[in-house]
């Protein structure tokens, strides 16, 4: 029987595999008293729809390298695009100019946290 600290260890792992194979860069590493830990902020999943439409679906901090990541990805897709923005639980004010700008430019943006839906409505009237 594995402990649950080898779970969550191996899942952890698994989790920074996966986000190496993808391209995708994972977050400084923190040091606290000679231990290192990962600190992994921003989570960015690919799904194409039966509609030839791309949704990225993007869960928990998008801040800071993430935006740029998330501008490449973006920028990498033929198809239409979707950004779902359910799990976000923190973003930046690199993060909101670019989603108003993406909106603007024809990216749907679903399940969006109404205060930042209503940050990039302040962020529109702004411009």
């Amino acid at each position: 029987m594995t402990s649950a600290f080898t779970r969550i260890t191996s899942y952890l792992f698994f989790f920074i595999r996966l986000r190496v194979a993808r391209g995708l860069p994972f977050k400084e590493r923190v040091q606290h008293d000679h231990v290192e830990t990962l600190t992994v902020t921003c989570k960015i999943d690919r799904k194409v729809t039966g509609e030839s439409r791309v949704v990225l679906q993007i869960s928990g901090q998008l801040t800071g390298d993430d935006v740029n990541t998330l501008r490449a990805l973006l920028e990498q897709e033929k198809a239409a695009q979707t950004l779902d923005l359910k799990n976000v639980r923190l973003v930046d004010d690199d993060t909101v100019k670019l989603l108003a700008a993406l909106e603007e430019t024809g990216v749907r943006i679903e399940n969006c946290p109404l205060y930042i839906r209503e940050w990039i409505t302040r962020e529109r009237g702004a411009n």
